[in-house]
């Protein structure tokens, strides 16, 4: 990312940001969630709670690993992470949506934009165990097909 890429994200406002989600966006974290989502996905990579990337949270999944899923909303090509959805219903982890990839990247301790994140199911020490939980239980409330459980 250059220097003005980074100027040009850094004023942008959440409403902004929005704008530019894809169609399959969905659930997508509101504002207050959004930076609840961005101080658990820090937390959790300073203590290596964490997968990034689309290969590695693929991995990570297919291993067996639970946790909570963080999408970036502003992908394109959709192919890139249209199926991690899918998988992520299959195997029944929460997941959310947050409107910029730039921000998740950083809140992930990488420079480089990210698209997808999984925080591992924390352990008992893990000083974002509420954090977690609250969003874990909000990612939970969407239901995917429009019917109720």
């Amino acid at each position: 990312m250059s220097d003005t890429e980074a100027k040009k994200s850094a004023g942008k406002t959440y409403e902004e940001r929005v704008q530019a989600v894809n169609c399959i966006s969905q659930p997508l974290a509101n504002k207050k969630s959004t930076k609840k989502i961005h101080k658990l996905v820090k937390k959790a990579s300073g203590v290596k709670h964490i997968r990034r990337g689309v290969k590695e949270v693929i991995k990570g999944i297919r291993k067996g690993e639970k946790g909570l899923a963080i999408l970036a909303g502003d992908i394109y090509p959709l192919d890139v992470i249209s199926h991690i959805p899918i998988l992520l219903e299959e195997k029944d982890i929460p997941y959310l949506f947050v409107p910029s990839k730039q921000d998740l990247g950083a809140a992930a301790s990488t420079k480089r934009p990210t698209s997808v994140v999984l925080v591992k199911e924390p352990n008992k020490d893990f000083d974002g165990q509420e954090l977690y939980d609250t969003l874990a239980k909000e990612a939970r409330l969407y239901d995917p097909t429009g019917v109720a459980r």
